[in-house]
């Protein structure tokens, strides 16, 4: 049975979908102003994570990421280059899909952008008017929290609080200083859409609620994002969406600890900020996703090198004997034999460290233990069953591949892509200089692999290969 900790009730609650086998879930996506970084990065991979764990379960799963292509963030950055703030959105939403290609995520059902929602965004602000929650302030439309009860609710905030410990800019034409902008009035210089209150553009809150209820339905299961989206975000989230549909928006709310860099917050003015695109100069897509599954999701990270360099090194004992069981199985390196081996124990345990409120340190544990327990069994000499040995690979291909991607799958023989094939091709020419006896040419292509981080694997029947 799946638990999970949701912000908005502060406790595990037992997960319960709308419709049964099914999911529906949004993930606040990225402001694309600039490369994302290594924190955002977290978020990212984590909510990828709950969503293959979802799948693994069984549930057929609809997943939303949006994209805010129109914030100040943007138009800041258009006027900084002298260009088109949809430009700006344009080139650095392109680097978004490639750079979480490189980490393994899944491609999202649906990638909404702000842009190709305005209608529906100008029909939930008409929604909030009509409601009396929203009001027109010469061309700029706020949300008045006052007339909504449930304001605070996520975030455990009242407008008291608010009042008492806040300092909020003043303007004169808000009814409540903390009113949030639903609709901005058209700006010199600034991109802009026709609607009724006159021409502007949308606030960054109203755009998540009019997309999630739109690809999702005005209630849905899962909304997750960073801690610090909490408040104000999904805050405004939820008064927008339920002031407008009068429904729950999200059943459960999933929020992804802060991540610091040795000890400290990231800041460019600190020097310690890193975008993904930095990180993968150096490390792979795998060490990252194994850093973060490391610790819980909703608690803090420290980001260090040491700390990285430890999880590249713990993986290669699970990439081996990931290798070592496709190499002995492609070979026909098997026989007979059929060890008493607790598979079923295995997958007892890594579901429910998973159901425990996606307790991703606790489930790669139990890969490691089967890991340690496999490697002692299949290098004491005997000869297993193809099946023995393919029912151990499945358990990797289905959590360390399926649900984590901590490790490579290669197979030097499946032409999985152009680098495989390219591979492929030099093994072949390879062995037929050794028929030939060009010993010279095999050593140089091994060897100029081997400098590429491509190692060769020689068995008798065939050459595979491992990339480090």
């Amino acid at each position: 049975m799946l638990r999970i900790y949701n912000t908005l009730t502060r406790s595990k609650d037992e997960f319960k979908p709308i419709t049964p086998g099914e999911v529906t879930m949004y993930t606040c996506g990225p402001t694309v102003y600039d490369y994302f970084h290594i924190g955002n990065a977290r978020s990212f991979i984590m909510s990828d994570m709950i969503r293959r764990y979802l799948l693994y379960s069984g549930y057929k799963v609809k997943y939303v990421m949006n994209i805010t292509d129109i914030d100040d963030k943007i138009i800041k950055r258009a006027n900084e280059e002298g260009i088109d703030a949809r430009q700006v959105a344009e080139n650095y939403t392109r680097a978004f899909l490639e750079d979480i290609e490189k980490i393994k995520i899944k491609k999202a059902d649906v990638y909404p952008k702000a842009t190709d929602h305005i209608h529906d965004i100008i029909s939930m602000i008409a929604r909030l008017i009509d409601n009396g929650i929203a009001y027109n302030a010469d061309g700029d439309v706020f949300y008045e929290i006052s007339k909504f009860n449930g304001y605070g609710k996520l975030s455990g905030k009242n407008t008291e609080d608010l009042e008492a410990g806040a300092r909020v800019e003043v303007n004169e034409i808000k009814n409540n200083p903390f009113d949030f902008a639903l609709w901005k009035k058209h700006k010199e210089g600034e991109p802009y859409w026709e609607s009724p209150w006159g021409n502007g553009r949308p606030g960054w809150h109203i755009e998540c609620s009019a997309m999630g209820c739109k690809h999702l339905g005005e209630t849905f299961d899962i909304h997750s994002g960073g801690t610090d989206l909490i408040f104000p975000h999904h805050e405004n989230e939820i008064a927008q969406s339920e002031g407008a549909t009068g429904k729950q928006f999200v059943n459960y709310w999933i929020h992804f600890g802060f991540l610091n860099i040795d000890n400290e917050k990231m800041s460019k003015s600190l020097g310690n900020f890193f975008t993904l695109r930095d990180f993968i100069k150096k490390y792979d897509a795998e060490t990252l996703r194994y850093f973060y599954a490391q610790t819980h999701y909703a608690s803090p990270l420290n980001f260090t090198d040491e700390a990285l360099s430890a999880s590249a090194k713990g993986l290669e004992r699970i990439q081996n004997l990931y290798d070592k069981l496709n190499e002995m199985i492609s070979s026909g390196d098997t026989g007979t034999e059929e060890p008493a081996f607790d598979l079923a124990g295995y997958y007892t345990s890594f579901n429910e460290s998973m159901d425990d409120d996606f307790n991703t340190p606790k489930a790669v544990a139990v890969i490691f233990d089967f890991a340690k327990d496999a490697n002692r069994i299949i290098h004491s000499g005997a000869k297993f069953t193809r099946g023995f040995l393919e029912s151990l690979k499945e358990f990797m291909d289905k959590t360390a591949v399926g649900v984590f991607e901590i490790i490579k799958v290669h197979d030097a023989g499946a032409g999985r892509d152009l680098a495989d094939d390219l591979i492929g091709i030099l093994i072949k020419v390879r062995q037929e200089a050794k028929i030939s006896k060009n010993y010279a040419l095999a050593d140089l292509i091994r060897n100029e692999l081997n400098a590429l981080g491509v190692i060769l694997q020689d068995s008798k029947e065939k050459t595979t290969y491992k990339i480090h």
